[in-house]
């Protein structure tokens, strides 16, 4: 039998955004952001792997997990951004991991505070791709005005179970991997954000914006700011990824100016969900390679 999984690591609020932190340890500190549609719940297994290594910190992006609706509405990638870099001002310099949207915030916010980015850790970063699959086709469509609130209208008569299910399909390699309890957690956490009056919205304008990245030009670009980006970097993509292709590895590798990229055979969209002793094992080479140490969070 399959030992449970650990809980989930406590959360407070810090400044406007709800952080779930493992127990204050090393010295050196790390920061977790997370993808559409997710939460700081998707880093409990990798920061569990690296508790010995880095006090960790995830945050629930605006409007997502516990956190709150921004006051100003932003849910753009630069608006999530500003909150990654206010959680980064009271760590001080830190590790920064990205999933997905999180990748794409992580790129933005290393490109315009190097002081506060040790090294870069991108799991299938949400990078603009002119050839997108299928489940960034299905992101666009739900960015499409009026078509997105209907979808999500639509989508929350459907059961939280077969929401999940489908969600986990898309993500995973292979969705029987994950374990039931884990499964009824995410189930739980839906049901709980269907009774929140922002959830869609934030769903919606957020998606809104990755797409708003895919067409971006000029210095603002997410390709020309990873270009910009100092720290260390390390790029995971899944061979069995279904919304991000592993082939913008190439891109990335010319992109990022220090960079190493790792394909992992059995991993999908969620490499740290999935295998995160795996991912773990390449965060730990990556924390290697810097020295300076770090402060503590501030309360």
């Amino acid at each position: 039998m399959v030992a449970a999984p650990i809980p989930h690591w406590p959360g407070r609020m810090i400044g406007s955004v709800h952080v779930r932190s493992t127990p204050e340890g090393p010295a050196e500190q790390a920061v977790f952001v997370h993808g559409l549609a997710g939460s700081a719940t998707n880093w409990t297994d990798l920061m569990d792997e690296l508790k010995d290594t880095v006090t960790g910190h995830a945050i629930d992006l605006p409007g997502a997990g516990f956190s709150p609706a921004p006051e100003d509405g932003d849910y753009s990638v630069a608006g999530h951004a500003r909150a990654v870099i206010g959680l980064l001002e009271r760590t001080g310099p830190a590790h920064l991991f990205g999933n997905s949207l999180g990748g794409a915030v992580s790129v933005r916010v290393a490109a315009a505070r190097p002081d506060l980015v040790r090294s870069l850790m991108l799991i299938s970063p949400a990078l603009p791709d002119l050839l997108p699959r299928y489940g960034p086709v299905r992101v666009a469509a739900a960015a499409v005005p009026k078509l997105g609130e209907w979808v999500a209208s639509k989508l929350q008569l459907v059961p939280a179970e077969q929401r999940i299910n489908a969600s986990l399909s898309m993500v995973w390699a292979n969705a029987n991997a994950v374990h039931p309890v884990r499964l009824r957690d995410a189930i739980e956490e839906l049901r709980r954000r269907d009774d929140l009056p922002y959830a869609g919205e934030a769903m919606i304008a957020s998606a809104r914006g990755i797409v708003a990245e895919y067409f971006r030009r000029g210095e603002d670009n997410l390709w020309r700011q990873a270009a910009k980006v100092q720290a260390p970097t390390l790029i995971v993509h899944g061979r069995h990824d279904r919304l991000v292709r592993p082939a913008m590895a190439a891109k990335a590798w010319r992109s990022f100016p220090r960079v190493r990229l790792v394909l992992l055979p059995t991993a999908g969209h969620v490499a740290m969900m999935e295998i995160p002793q795996v991912v773990a094992a390449e965060a730990r080479g990556l924390i290697g390679e810097t020295r300076l140490g770090n402060a503590p969070l501030a309360s």
